[in-house]
C-alpha cells in the first residue's frame, strides 16, 4: 500500500510518499540452514505432490533464537529433497549461497509480507517469528498458498 497526500504528484527525488507493507505470519519448514547449525535461513513447504519446495529465507536470527533453534536441528540424511540444488546469495545474483541440509522436521513461524514470486516464493527476507514445535510438517502450508490467515 501507497500511502500519499491526496492531491500529492510524484516528484523525482523526493521521498513524499510512504510504502506501507503488510505482514502476515504463517509457517514454514526449516529445510536447510546458511553457514552453521546455529543460523537457519531457508525454509521450504511441501507443494501439491508432496515435494519439499523452498519458499525462502529468513533475516538472520537473534543470537537467543538461533540458540533455541539449534537445539532442535540434526543434520540431513542422505536422499534430502534438496541435495544438489544450489540456492543464490541474493535475489537476482549468481552468488552461490553456502547451504547446509537439515532434516526438514521443524516448523518456524515466520512473519512475511504479501509479495510472492512463482507462485510460492516469498520475495523479501522473511522474519523468524518462533519454533512451532506443536505443529506437524504436514500443517504447514503447501508451496503457493501464501500465508496462512491469507
Amino acid at each position: 500500500m501507497l500511502v500519499k497526500p491526496l492531491n500529492g504528484r510524484y516528484l523525482p527525488g523526493y521521498r513524499g510518499w510512504t510504502k506501507i507493507r503488510r505482514r502476515d505470519t504463517t509457517e514454514a519448514i526449516i529445510s536447510a540452514i546458511t553457514g552453521t547449525l546455529a543460523r537457519p535461513q531457508l525454509l521450504g513447504r511441501h507443494d501439491q505432490h508432496d515435494r519439499l519446495r523452498p519458499v525462502g529465507r529468513t533475516v538472520p536470527l537473534r543470537p537467543d533464537a538461533a540458540r533455541q533453534v539449534a537445539e532442535h536441528l540434526t543434520a540431513a540424511a542422505p536422499g534430502h529433497p534438496w541435495t544438489g540444488v544450489r540456492f543464490a546469495a541474493t535475489w537476482g545474483s549468481r552468488d552461490v549461497l553456502d547451504t547446509t541440509l537439515v532434516h526438514p522436521a521443524l516448523v518456524a513461524e515466520v512473519s512475511a509480507d504479501r509479495a510472492i514470486d512463482h507462485g510460492g516464493i516469498y520475495r523479501h527476507p522473511l522474519r523468524f517469528r518462533r519454533l512451532r514445535l506443536d505443529v506437524a510438517v504436514e500443517d504447514v502450508p503447501q508451496f503457493g498458498a501464501g500465508s496462512a490467515a491469507g
